[in-house]
């Protein structure tokens, strides 16, 4: 049977390296990629699920394959509607996720972020945690979230507190050891790598990978 996956997010600075990383590589057979609007990519494997995703009901049917990645976020600067920033990090991954459970996917893997607790004061930090919280309540053989910190990486959009943190990062970074180590800042790179990596094991289980463990798996 072909190994099938699909992608959520795949316009996003890691969706993006885990697109071609999964393209490149000759483990799965078909790419899906679930989008508001068509990517400028063409390959042969590559299948491109242009939608809306206020209506995924009307294409839950659809989605099909055996991993489902999502690497769906934004941010307060650029979704400032608290309704709308909370869609997009809590409700379409959940739904996406409901969907991927029902059509019978074997693995989901969620990115999220480090510090996610669904009773945190931070919005963005809250909606992680619930998102986080309400996927492992679903049926798979295998559940991977990822929990990466400063992420590094060429955007295609500038985003200035995301540069300036990098920055700082970079001068922190050597003073992290120890349960610290969790956030030191991480490439996108890496975490796409390390993604692609655990979907091709067949461990079961719920499996929650701190940063610098992601770092390790890459």
């Amino acid at each position: 049977m072909a190994n099938k996956a699909v992608l959520a997010g795949a316009s996003g600075l890691t969706g993006e390296y885990l697109l071609k990383t999964i393209l490149n590589q000759p483990h799965y057979d078909e790419v899906m990629v679930i989008v508001r609007k068509q990517l400028p990519i063409e390959h042969k494997k590559l299948v491109q699920l242009i939608i809306d995703f206020d209506k995924l009901d009307e294409v839950a049917k659809s989605i099909n394959g055996n991993v489902f990645f999502c690497c769906l976020g934004t941010t307060k600067a650029k979704t400032p509607d608290i309704k709308q920033y909370r869609k997009i990090e809590h409700y379409y991954p959940v739904k996406l996720a409901q969907i991927a459970s029902e059509n019978g996917f074997k693995q989901f893997h969620y990115m999220s972020s480090v510090g996610a607790n669904k009773n945190a004061s931070s919005a963005y930090l809250k909606f992680k945690g619930q998102t986080e919280n309400d996927i492992q309540k679903l049926a798979f053989e295998s559940i991977h979230i990822y929990r990466p910190s400063v992420l590094t990486g060429k955007r295609k959009e500038f985003r200035l507190l995301e540069k300036v943190a990098g920055l700082a990062m970079r001068l922190i970074n050597p003073l992290l050891g120890g349960s610290l180590q969790k956030y030191k800042s991480i490439s996108a790179v890496a975490v796409a790598i390390a993604m692609y990596k655990q979907s091709l094991k067949t461990d079961e289980g719920t499996f929650i990978y701190p940063s610098h463990h992601i770092k390790q798996l890459a």
